[in-house]
């Protein structure tokens, strides 16, 4: 029920009420505007896009704080959520008052602070989350935040650098004798830097020749780790070739003491080493090897693109490099495996030199 009635003081007054049988007020100095209002109130109500104006008037750090709570996350994901809001400027803002203008001034400032458009992108994406589960609980009648523009980002083929074989030649035979396995389970096994950190003595099966990938180190502090499981459908078996057996054979036997439970790499305080103290060792490999424009994580890149030149499938490499989709695997290497021109070029070659081998005058030399 809806009506626009004038008051003694000569001001209209616009009501209705809500599906909760809420009533809904406001007032105008002309009925013009009063209904006005009342039809956009009952437009929104028809097309299903109104909201309560008292739910709508909390600001966007309020319904975090709240909705947060509900949301079963990683400690990773928790800290990128609270850090993308704090750096928000717009978290103190009612979420009725929310626009477009708004998330485009965020990023542009951030893009004026010399933030990288990866880095813009995910806390852009971390909020749009937030928002977007406000339009889902009926605090918003539309996201915002659709369809602002982002920076570019650079391709994923020219930005990805891969490190030779004689950069990790030289990366293993400088580092010291304990961190040269965890360098050669990165560039051998695909290990992401928490995955080898958290690696147990009970976790290289030597008979069945396989590294078993089952949880991750997180920093949660200057001094804390964090044990969690692997990324989403990344607790995998790894294939492990004998040479890296053979060296992990011998950095158990000289530095890791006895038992299953055992970290394979040791950290501070009798717990497995965080991304800080990894970083410290690989920098100081790096500088021992006179390798340059290298991180660790690329060694990841340099073991997946030597699994797709031997020419394994797409679904090989998902599951080698523990990706929970075979569409991550081809977005990040889709540049490496062989076009299809090139595949066509190369079976046509294979082709010809098997009818030229056999033919008599190929063979006498005619």
């Amino acid at each position: 029920m809806a009506s626009v009635k004038q008051r003694a003081d000569g001001s209209w007054r616009a009501r209705y009420r809500d599906a909760a049988d809420t009533e809904h007020a406001r007032h105008f100095a002309t009925r013009r505007a009063a209904q006005a209002w009342l039809d956009e109130v009952t437009s929104s109500m028809v097309t299903g896009r109104w909201v309560d104006p008292i739910a709508s008037s909390i600001t966007l750090q309020q319904y975090y704080d709240d909705w947060s709570t509900r949301q079963i996350w990683a400690s990773g994901t928790v800290t990128a959520m609270n850090l993308a809001m704090r750096t928000c400027t717009f978290g103190e803002l009612e979420l009725n008052r929310l626009s477009r203008s708004h998330i485009e001034g965020w990023i542009k400032a951030m893009s004026v602070q010399g933030l990288a458009p990866g880095t813009i992108k995910t806390r852009v994406n971390n909020v749009r989350g937030v928002i977007r589960a406000a339009v889902r609980d009926r605090r918003l009648p539309e996201d915002p935040s659709a369809g602002v523009k982002l920076p570019r980002v650079r391709k994923i083929d020219s930005a990805m650098r891969i490190p030779t074989p004689a950069e990790v030649a030289a990366l293993l035979d400088a580092a010291p004798s304990w961190f040269a396995p965890y360098i050669a389970l990165c560039a051998f096994a695909g290990l992401r830097l928490g995955e080898a950190s958290a690696l147990q003595s009970g976790d290289i099966d030597f008979l069945r020749r396989k590294i078993h990938v089952r949880r991750q180190v997180q920093r949660v502090a200057a001094r804390e780790v964090s044990i969690t499981a692997p990324k989403y459908g990344s607790e995998r078996a790894i294939d492990a070739p004998d040479e890296l057996l053979a060296m992990l054979t011998e950095h158990l036997r000289t530095t890791t003491p006895l038992g299953a439970a055992r970290w394979l790499f040791d950290g501070q305080y009798g717990e497995p080493p965080h991304q800080n103290t990894v970083g410290y060792w690989w920098r100081l490999a790096k500088r021992d090897a006179n390798v340059e424009g290298i991180r660790l994580h690329d060694l990841r890149h340099f073991y997946a693109s030597g699994l797709i030149a031997s020419g394994l499938d797409v679904v090989t490499v998902q599951r080698s490099l523990g990706h929970a989709r075979a569409t991550t695997t081809l977005n990040t290497y889709s540049h490496l495996w062989p076009t299809a021109e090139e595949r066509t070029r190369s079976a046509a070659s294979e082709l010809m030199r098997s009818v030229l081998a056999s033919s008599p005058a190929t063979a006498t030399g005619l």
